[in-house]
């Protein structure tokens, strides 16, 4: 069965990056492309002109651009790569109608009814999408923050064997996160930006909620704490992360080594097409990663750290590069819906009568579950 997708934003960097990897995705196909008023009814092809990016030289859907409106679409999913305020305004509508909202946006990521997730690291927190469901007859689930994604996927290795007791990370992100038509070229050619509005809170607020558990219908947020500061550059595309990480456990560097070596994803098998079966690549060599080099391993999904170091017993020292537009954004997002559908909450708008039934269990290899 392939389930019909909605995309709300669908002109923007994340909103064409994600109709691109739609365009080719064996679950899913395009039922409709939303932007905003004044491009309803113009050609997705022709307002996205010269900034389309197509997958393997596809061109871009011929579609004729919708309004937004849930009364009018149909779709078993709606994807949201709509601005903030947009968002906040839109998603609790989509989600009273019924549909399943799967959002790169910010506003309810830290709500405690919406799950945020990295599938490999927190399926089981999907238990809120089903309370949701009871509550307001649709779902919103949630992609993190695109450095967060970055950081937190680092760290899992780390934090499964060692435990975590503090992290500190300075980002040098790339431009495309700050959307199109971006920065002015004055400000940012032959210069480097040290605020990014919001995006150290989003940093040391969200990894909390992703690594917390899920208990009684509410996540329980870890005690990580954790600090940021975070910088725009003049690179078009990866966000690299500079990080400290205080252990509970005494970590050597060939130990820390290992760890990332032997990481696999929980979801590897399950047959979600977006999952690697490594979402952590380790490389020694002294001057990687780089986003040039790095940023499209295993299609962008992947997350490469490298510089791996160890100060004392406790502390240890790494650089991680994640492709914001991909997997800290669209392909992010598109992870979380195969996991939606591959647990059987997408069949849940065409099929009421299901949505007593406990949905499909993943087991996940580390002990882990999603409902």
């Amino acid at each position: 069965m392939r389930y019909r997708a909605a995309v709300l934003g669908a002109t923007g960097i994340v909103g064409r990056r994600l109709v691109g990897l739609l365009q080719s995705h064996p679950w899913f196909e395009i039922g409709a492309l939303c932007a905003s008023e004044e491009k309803t009814g113009r050609s997705y092809r022709d307002v996205v002109g010269g900034r389309w990016e197509g997958r393997d030289g596809r061109a871009a859907p011929d579609l004729p651009l919708g309004s937004g409106r849930p009364e009018e679409m149909d779709a078993d999913v709606v994807f949201s790569a709509l601005e903030t305020s947009a968002a906040a305004a839109a998603e609790p509508l989509f989600r009273k109608a019924g549909f399943p909202v799967v959002t790169n946006a910010s506003p309810f990521r830290m709500d405690p009814e919406v799950p945020l997730l990295v599938p490999e690291i927190n399926a089981g927190h999907l238990v809120l999408a089903d309370l949701q469901w009871r509550r307001h007859g649709g779902f919103i689930a949630a992609n993190p923050n695109c450095s967060t994604i970055g950081l937190c996927l680092a760290l899992e290795p780390i934090r499964l064997a060692f435990g975590l007791e503090r992290v500190c990370v300075t980002t040098l992100q790339a431009l495309s996160g700050a959307g199109h038509p971006g920065l002015p070229s004055l400000d940012i050619l032959d210069n480097v930006l040290p605020f990014i509005r919001n995006e150290e809170e989003k940093l040391e607020r969200e990894p909390n909620k992703i690594f917390g558990r899920a208990s009684r219908g509410r996540i329980r947020p870890a005690a990580l704490d954790c600090s940021a500061q975070c910088n725009r550059v003049p690179v078009r595309e990866g966000h690299l992360l500079s990080v400290q990480a205080e252990t509970r456990r005494p970590v050597s560097l060939g130990a820390a080594a290992e760890a990332f070596e032997a990481y696999r994803s929980p979801l590897a098998g399950k047959g979600l097409p977006s999952a690697p079966e490594r979402p952590v690549l380790l490389r020694m060599e002294d001057d990687r990663p780089q986003p040039i080099l790095d940023r499209d391993a295993s299609a962008g999904m992947a997350v490469t750290v490298g510089r791996l170091r160890v100060q004392g017993a406790r502390r240890l020292r790494f650089v991680a590069l994640v492709h914001n537009t991909v997997r800290g954004a669209a392909g992010g997002t598109l992870l979380v819906a195969e996991l939606l559908a591959a647990t059987g909450r997408l069949s849940l708008r065409r099929d009421p009568s299901k949505r007593r039934a406990a949905p499909r269990v993943i087991r996940l290899e580390s002990g882990r579950s999603a409902p």
